[in-house]
């Protein structure tokens, strides 16, 4: 599934990528890597930068630090998984504690999702 997106925010996926968080780096070099899928980092979708994308299977993975938990950022966050979602992209969500304190069942979740679409 192929659709627009917005050009203006290359430089800022950019940098996200220069500049991932320590849960970011986590879950990419010692997971999503080395899968055999492809999974893109700080990926444009649409008007959006998803933190982790992987095209074959419309998935999204977004990492939540604490400021998405403050009212405002969630209510974003939500209107963000709903736009994402009538795409036709499904939308996984972790605390960036979830990564730290569970990460073999954050794995574990994501591969669930990946197993059956595998052939």
């Amino acid at each position: 599934m192929e659709h627009l997106h917005n050009k203006n925010l290359k430089l800022n996926s950019q940098n996200l990528r220069k500049n991932m968080t320590k849960e970011e780096k986590h879950l990419w070099y010692d997971f999503l890597k080395n899968l055999p899928v492809t999974f893109n980092r700080q990926k444009i979708v649409n008007n959006y930068i998803v933190d982790f994308f992987c095209a074959s299977f419309n998935l999204v993975i977004e990492l939540d630090g604490s400021q998405h938990y403050e009212e405002e950022n969630a209510v974003a966050d939500k209107e963000r998984d709903i736009a994402l979602s009538n795409l036709g992209y499904k939308v996984l969500r972790f605390s960036n504690r979830d990564v730290n304190e569970r990460f073999n069942q954050v794995c574990e979740e994501i591969y669930r999702y990946l197993t059956p679409h595998q052939s």
